[in-house]
């Protein structure tokens, strides 16, 4: 069981932040959870409490999206993710715990200056590809197997397609819903899904939904571009995103 409230003090902003990337606000901060909690806590017990709370998560955004997915983009960019989290796999049964830190904190800080960067923005129109699609799905399953941060490399094969709003949201649910919970078996297997995080993760798991609600509400607030600009950044939050 978790009592270092140092741990909490980190771990509520940062989880609240996750809900309210959800939503498009917050943009590529939300995948700051893990790295963030990795300050107090081993790198397997943080991606351990966040898994369960993002898969919650999934089933809320997908209800929201029923229907509005890009398949053809789906059947490729799903078994690269799967590839991806065979990779993360391997990295977490090989690499001792100072090697993860290193490598969480690469991918906390590096995402979040390559979605800033405007990178995926200022690629030029591009339809579906089985390559790119391959390769960067991967990398998006590899970096969410290892701290829940793999939306900004999706972005990059996706966002050059200027699918509809709507499509390219639910498209990236429905990826991460399929990541997540694959993730659950070898999260189970390699012993990060542990009880004593029970506590913190029931803790933590209102901070999410919270933060999503308060974000929607304020969109609606807001103005036009708003509501254009955020759903870019939906699935930067994954972590997960």
């Amino acid at each position: 069981m978790i009592t270092d409230p140092f741990f909490y003090l980190l771990a509520i902003p940062a989880i609240l932040i996750t809900g309210i990337s959800k939503s498009g606000f917050g943009g590529a901060m939300g995948g700051l959870a893990v790295p963030l909690m990795s300050l107090v806590i081993p790198p397997a017990d943080a991606v351990g409490i966040m898994l369960p709370i993002l898969c919650t998560m999934d089933v809320v955004g997908l209800r929201r999206f029923t229907g509005s997915f890009d398949w053809p983009n789906l059947r490729i960019i799903l078994p690269g993710a799967l590839v991806g989290i065979t990779l993360g796999t391997l990295c977490f049964g090989l690499l001792n715990k100072g090697w993860l830190l290193l490598l969480v904190g690469t991918i906390g800080v590096g995402f979040p200056l390559l979605n800033w960067s405007g990178l995926a923005r200022r690629q030029e129109a591009a339809g579906t590809s089985v390559v790119k699609g391959g390769f960067w799905s991967a990398m998006s399953g590899f970096t969410s197997f290892i701290c829940h941060n793999g939306g900004a490399p999706l972005l990059v094969y996706l966002m050059p397609q200027r699918l509809e709003r709507k499509l390219f949201v639910g498209t990236t649910v429905m990826f991460f819903l399929v990541v997540n919970y694959v993730k659950l078996v070898p999260y189970y297997f390699l012993g990060q899904l542990h009880l004593r995080n029970l506590r913190p993760r029931s803790c933590c798991s209102p901070l999410p939904p919270s933060g999503s609600t308060s974000a929607c509400g304020c969109r609606g607030a807001s103005p036009t571009q708003w509501s254009t600009v955020g759903p870019t950044y939906c699935c930067s939050r994954r972590a997960g995103s």
